[in-house]
């Protein structure tokens, strides 16, 4: 492929005393990680800039580069930024290839012994979903840290109330309530533990509050629905990313799915000649039939014959811009606040992807559609699920509503 890029001068850069040996290999890398021709001429003539500096510094074989190498080199082209994306690059090369040892950047801590056999208890014994264990031992290793950092405690035995109260108080100047109920959660379940293993006296973990919320107290963030065909109208698709965007947010208001459901939809999810998408929901693991729409169809073609990279990933939905891989979660919630704010439209920055399928729901009970259709149209298990979203439907409420007493609204400006 080098030849190719470099027709006649391929030559001077297998020939480089340093990089010279994998100098085919790493363009080879590139191209699967999407990188276009253009950026990879760059690259390529980057390298052997590269190659001249680390020889300088008295490095003649690339078996003697270290990650601290690397290091000097992105310190010395901080003014100089050319070079910074290909030093970048030619590092994760190296560490592909085993040619670097990977720098952990994780503290270290005195208690870190106790992840992974908490991660397997409660994926053994709790029987929890992945998720779920990952939330659990990511707020774990963040009060772990921070017992080592304040060295309250030289061994989980000395832990005591304050501790407790006092990283709680920490975390919630920048949680919210629902977030905090989460994470003493999570405390309580760790100390539990922590008594059935008889290296923490029981009742510590009843010492915790955990913040009052009401049940149903927030209202489901739902747009009106000429706004969601506003949005949807609004997204440019003229550019391979549109293209792809526009069929995600497409079909969370046509079907009402979650980002996390569209994500890691593979090909096969879509039976064309059956005119329906079988979908495995991730949140309850139930499956979903839905019906392939006329617009949801010509949406998903046109993304697959203009705006999808043509790479051999099983999901449906991929970057457009290198490193090409299965598009993530948060990809969906930034793509949504930048359509979001190209639109003009008064959509609160606050609100995520999420309110297209509360904006479906609401749009469907006011076109009279019962509420046992909208929860198997959403997936939801139970009617109680659903009849969150009656909350929203304002006009019958309107309907409902008293006249005020003659002589009450005198003086109300």
């Amino acid at each position: 492929m080098l030849k190719k890029l470099y027709p006649e001068a391929f030559g001077r850069y297998l020939a480089l005393p340093l990089f010279g040996s994998m100098m085919e290999d790493f363009d080879n890398w590139l191209i699967k990680r999407g990188h276009t021709r253009r950026t990879r001429v760059q690259l390529i003539w980057s390298t052997a800039k590269l190659d001249e500096y680390f020889q300088e510094l008295g490095r003649h074989n690339f078996i003697d580069l270290t990650s601290e190498d690397f290091d000097t080199c992105l310190r010395h082209h901080l003014k100089h930024r050319r070079h910074r994306p290909t030093t970048l690059l030619l590092r994760l090369f190296f560490e592909y290839r085993n040619l670097l040892a990977r720098v952990v950047s994780e503290p270290a801590m005195p208690f870190r012994s106790y992840l992974e056999p908490y991660g397997a208890y409660l994926r053994d014994v709790r029987g929890f979903a992945p998720n779920t264990i990952q939330q659990h031992v990511a707020t774990l290793r963040q009060f772990l840290y921070y017992l080592e950092r304040r060295q309250r405690a030289l061994s989980l035995a000395d832990l005591a109330a304050r501790d407790l109260e006092d990283f709680i108080v920490l975390e919630a100047k920048r949680l919210g309530r629902g977030s905090m109920q989460h994470l003493v959660s999570h405390l309580r379940g760790f100390l539990r533990y922590l008594v059935m293993k008889g290296e923490v006296r029981p009742g510590l973990e009843a010492q915790m509050d955990t913040p009052r919320q009401y049940r149903l107290e927030k209202l489901p963030r739902a747009l009106p629905w000429e706004t969601v065909q506003s949005f949807l109208g609004s997204i440019d698709r003229r550019k391979p990313s549109g293209l792809r965007d526009y069929a995600v947010f497409l079909m969370m208001a046509t079907y009402g799915l979650r980002a996390s459901d569209i994500v890691r939809l593979p090909f096969n999810a879509v039976r064309w000649r059956q005119d329906e998408i079988r979908i495995q929901q991730q949140k309850t693991g139930e499956p979903l039939v839905l019906p392939l729409t006329d617009s949801v169809g010509d949406a998903l073609l046109e993304y697959l014959r203009k705006g999808r990279p043509d790479f051999s990933y099983r999901e449906l939905f991929i970057s457009v811009y290198a490193p090409i891989h299965p598009v993530r979660h948060t990809a969906v919630n930034r793509a949504f606040q930048y359509w979001v704010m190209r639109s003009g439209l008064k959509i609160p920055f606050t609100y995520g992807p999420g309110c297209l399928r509360h904006s479906y729901a609401v749009h469907l009970l006011r076109q009279g559609v019962s509420v046992k259709t909208i929860g198997d149209l959403l997936g939801h298990r139970t009617l109680e699920s659903t009849c969150v979203y009656l909350r929203m439907d304002v006009e019958d409420l309107r309907e409902v509503a008293l006249s005020l007493p003659k002589g009450m609204g005198e003086g109300v400006r």
